[in-house]
This record gives structure tokens, sequence and C-alpha cells, in this order.
């Protein structure tokens, strides 16, 4: 419904219903596969027959990455474990401390990245392995989008690491407080960590020269940019927030775009591939599809009081994942 109360296009009643039977904590795809990440130890791969449930943990999963032909997941068992489309799997490696692996990201020519506990670890795709001694605790990691090139949060800031640059001192880019994750933006300009704090802290990265995003009335825990690079959608508040990345400054003296306005607080976002639309995932289970150039919406998830906790995009941007922190999924094809 909108504000007016006039009922909003739906496309709720197309999507198809897949029940995970756990918590879901993320969605990627194999093609148009979607490939449910659930809380405890499996993923559920839910083509429109036959779904398969794949047990690959001894616990909890704490977090995934994906590539299209794999998926990288790490857990409470202290495994970094790879997935391929036809569910069979390996262990990529075992913390010799057994702790907990909650942190991955997938590079460049198959490299992968993973954390655990002030340590964190890279691969490469020839299987060479680097680690990192860090300040605190890594709480986030994200490869930069050109260049072999790592971003880790943590607390007071982010650390710039260039795995293959034997000896090189890391940079770091300094901020008071709890770092909770990082991405970087698609031309490399940025880097944007959600903090513990209701607000976003960033760098220009050239010269480290600060951005603060805050107006929010939660913390933020979900991060997505634009088709285009121009803009971050970010959850956190009553409605679908997005900064503006384009010129030199980025959001730096500029207004967010406020679309898709909600009684429910917004869980969780994911940005078309290929086009100026975003899904929102909001805490009362609805989804909306928002067209970012004018605010239209369509709705793909009718309110359930299940809040919203994955979402996904098939590579083309032809199918759409939702997933319920109560199991419920659906698929939507467009």
């Amino acid at each position: 419904m909108t504000e007016t109360g006039t009922p909003l296009p739906s496309l709720a009643d197309r999507a198809r219903s897949v029940a995970a039977e756990g918590t879901i904590v993320g969605v990627h795809f194999f093609q148009q596969t979607p490939v449910f990440v659930l809380c405890e130890e499996a993923l559920l791969f839910a083509p429109p027959e036959d779904k398969r449930l794949v047990a690959i943990h001894g616990g909890a999963i704490l977090a995934s990455a994906a590539d299209g032909s794999r998926i990288v997941t790490g857990g409470d068992d202290g495994k970094l474990i790879a997935t391929r489309r036809d569910g069979t799997h390996e262990v990529l490696a075992t913390d010799d401390k057994k702790r907990w692996v909650d942190q991955v990201a997938i590079g460049p020519d198959g490299a992968v990245a993973w954390a655990a506990g002030k340590v964190a670890h890279v691969r490469t795709g020839k299987g060479e392995q680097r680690d990192l001694d860090l300040p605190s605790t890594v709480a986030g990691l994200c490869f930069f989008p050109k260049g072999f090139r790592l971003a880790i949060a943590h607390y007071n800031g982010a650390t710039l690491w260039f795995p293959n640059a034997a000896g090189a001192k890391p940079d770091v880019l300094e901020w008071k407080g709890s770092h909770l994750g990082v991405t970087v933006s698609p031309d490399g300009k940025f880097l944007v960590t959600t903090m513990q704090e209701q607000t976003l802290h960033g760098w220009r990265i050239v010269d480290a020269k600060h951005m603060r995003m805050s107006g929010y009335s939660a913390r933020v825990r979900s991060l997505s940019w634009t088709y285009d690079g121009g803009a971050l959608a970010t959850s956190g508040s009553e409605q679908l927030i997005l900064w503006p990345f384009t010129g030199k400054d980025g959001p730096m003296g500029k207004q967010p775009t406020l679309l898709a306005q909600s009684p429910a607080r917004c869980s969780v976002v994911a940005c078309h591939p290929r086009q100026p639309v975003a899904a929102a995932g909001f805490a009362d289970g609805s989804v909306l599809l928002v067209r970012l150039d004018d605010g239209a919406l369509i709705l793909a998830r009718e309110a359930d009081g299940e809040p919203v906790s994955a979402l996904g995009w098939s590579a083309e941007g032809q199918v759409l994942a939702m997933g319920t922190e109560n199991g419920s999924a659906g698929v939507l094809k467009l």
C-alpha cells in the first residue's frame, strides 16, 4: 500500500514459494537456480523441480560469497568450504585454532579471502596463501574491483592490503569506533564501512578524506551498489536510502535520495545488476521493487510479519530470490 492507501501494482502472486525450514542468511545463484544459505549447516538448492538440501558445515554458517561457479562459506566449525553447482564441495581451509570463520570474500582469478579472529587470509587462484595480522578482530572483507587488493574493516578503521606485495606495509584509514562491514565503490575511488552506530563512514581513497553518512533509525546491515556504480543503496531506515557517488566528491555535501517509504524498517537491499532498479526487503516481510529514476514501486512479496533477511538477483537480472528469518523463501521470475 502507498501512504495514500492506493494498492500497489503487484507481482507477489507470481512468486514460487520455497520452504527452507530454517533462517535464511544469504542467497546466491548458479545461472537461474537460486541457492539459499541457511543459518545452520546447509545450502538449499531451489530449482523449479527437485529442490535439495546440501549439508556442508558442522554448525552455523556465518558468511558466504559467490562468483557464479562456486559458493564459498565460512562457519563456526572453523572451516572455509567451496560448493559447486552440482552440490559437490571441498574444504579450502581449516582454522588451526578452531576459531570461527566469519568473514568471506571472493576476488579476481579465483582468489578467496577469509578471516578468523584478528587474522585475514588470502589464497590466490594458484593456491598461494598470504596472512595478515590485524590490531583487532576482522569485521568485514571486500576485494577492490580492480587489481589484487583487499579492504579489511576492524575497530577504529579499515586496512588496505596488497597480498602480493611482500613486505609492503598496508595502508590504514582511521576513524574511531567499531567498523562492522566494508564495501568499495565499483570505480575503486571510495571505501565505505558500516558501523555499530546508526551511521556509515567513508573515505575518498586518493586522499583519505572522510565522509559521514547518518540519519538512520537503526544500524545499517545491508549495502548494494547500483548497476552503474553511481549510488549506494542501504538498509537501516523506514525507506530505501541511496547515497550519490558520482563525481570526485561522492556524497560529500550532498543529500541522499529517499524512496519506498514504509511503516516497517528496511532490512536488506539488492540492486538489479543491469537496470536502475532495487529490491528492498522490510521487517514486516514485504519486498518492493523500486524504480530508482522516479521511485515507482511494485510489490514483489506481501507483508506477513516474517522479516526479510536475504535478497539476490540472478546475473542477468531475470530472477529475484527472497528469504526470511522464519525460513519462507520465494523465487520471482520477471
